[in-house]
């Protein structure tokens, strides 16, 4: 893999998850873009530097040792590939104070570096945040590849933060400088709320959670076809989002046991919200991970999952094939995987290379409920 240059470090970084024969980087343009403008402007050792949806840890990694640097995001992945990379160039773990975006980190900081998320809801909630944690003559600095960068991402920083500034593109990358100014406290929209009729539930969705704005259509057309007379089973709800597959399935099965499991941060506090909501203090639990990773074999009777098909701004299906592989470790022997897809996706075909049975249970025109036997 390439080294990562900049004026601060050689980095030997990796991506999370690890794949062989990864053709992506672990950095782009961008992040080498903001390193070299933070250093063309000076950094000091005791400065406060706050990192914002560093993939990898491109951004951090680089920096540590050189400031006092707190990383902030909303993905576990990230998290666990800055904590990977730190310790794989021999920087040391406490070198970059980690925050998930569920949690608001602490200031005042000196300098923002902001990597512009898919989500702009996400920065918007992450701009809101700022508000009475810069430091007087604080920078703000965001960067992104130009056909990653909505203008709507510069119309935030300057309702926010302030007046805004674009840089030229380099290497088809560009920076937006925002200059703070003085505002009143804004109020958040976040986390937003809908309804469903069917199991009759209110969902809380905070900012980074895929269609925050109502359910998704691959989940309405699996919610009707949960399996039934699950008794005690052991069942887990892979990238649960807001939750809304375990809870309608716990509404159906008292006696059954969950696990909500989602590598954002933000959709397990929106699911463990909603959970309580609808289910008061019966037992679950809630937990933000690579998946099912390091879940012990044949622990699991039943696994639900609506997989995702992009990991940022990649698109595949890798990351539905991990998980596959992860539910075929974690069920136990006549345990099965419950999934909702894209007809295109051809999941089905996926499936029997990993399980000795997969039956389709219900489909539209445009997905497929289907269910895998270990």
């Amino acid at each position: 893999m390439p080294i990562f240059s900049s004026a601060f470090s050689q980095l030997d970084l990796i991506r999370q998850p690890e794949q062989p024969n990864d053709p992506l980087q672990a950095f782009d343009a961008a992040d080498e873009y903001l390193l070299r403008q933070v250093a063309a402007d000076g950094l000091n050792a005791d400065s406060r530097v706050l990192v914002l949806n560093d993939g990898f840890g491109a951004l951090a990694a680089s920096l540590a040792g050189q400031a006092r640097v707190t990383s902030s995001g909303d993905s576990f992945l990230a998290a666990l590939a800055l904590q990977k990379n730190l310790a794989r160039n021999a920087l040391a773990a406490d070198a970059v104070t980690f925050v998930p975006a569920s949690e608001t980190p602490a200031g005042p900081f000196d300098l923002v570096l902001i990597r512009v998320p898919k989500t702009l809801a996400l920065l918007e909630e992450q701009l809101i945040r700022l508000h009475g944690r810069l430091a007087p003559g604080a920078r703000v600095i965001a960067g992104a590849m130009v056909k990653h960068l909505p203008r709507a991402a510069g119309d935030l920083l300057e309702t926010y933060v302030g007046p805004v500034q674009a840089s030229l593109a380099e290497k088809k990358a560009r920076l937006l400088f925002a200059t703070p100014v003085d505002k009143s406290a804004p109020r958040s929209p976040y986390p937003s709320r809908y309804r469903v009729e069917q199991p009759a539930l209110e969902l809380l969705n905070h900012a980074n959670l895929f269609c925050r704005e109502g359910l998704d259509i691959g989940t309405r057309a699996f919610l009707p076809h949960l399996p039934q007379h699950l008794g005690a089973a052991r069942v887990a709800d892979l990238g649960c989002g807001n939750g809304i597959l375990a809870i309608a399935s716990a509404l159906d099965n008292p006696q059954a046991h969950y696990l909500l499991v989602d590598e954002s941060f933000m959709a397990v506090q929106s699911a463990q919200a909603n959970w309580r909501a609808a289910l008061g203090e019966r037992d679950a639990e809630f937990r933000a991970a690579d998946g099912l990773a390091g879940q012990p074999a044949d622990s699991l009777d039943v696994v639900l999952c609506n997989p995702p098909f992009h990991q940022q701004q990649v698109v595949g299906d890798f990351l539905a094939w991990r998980m596959f592989q992860q539910a075929r470790h974690a069920l136990r022997k006549g345990g099965e995987l419950w999934i909702v897809g894209n007809r295109h996706l051809g999941y089905h075909a996926k499936l029997k290379r990993l399980f000795r049975g997969v039956e389709q249970v219900a489909a539209n025109p445009k997905f497929v409920v289907l269910k895998a036997t270990k």
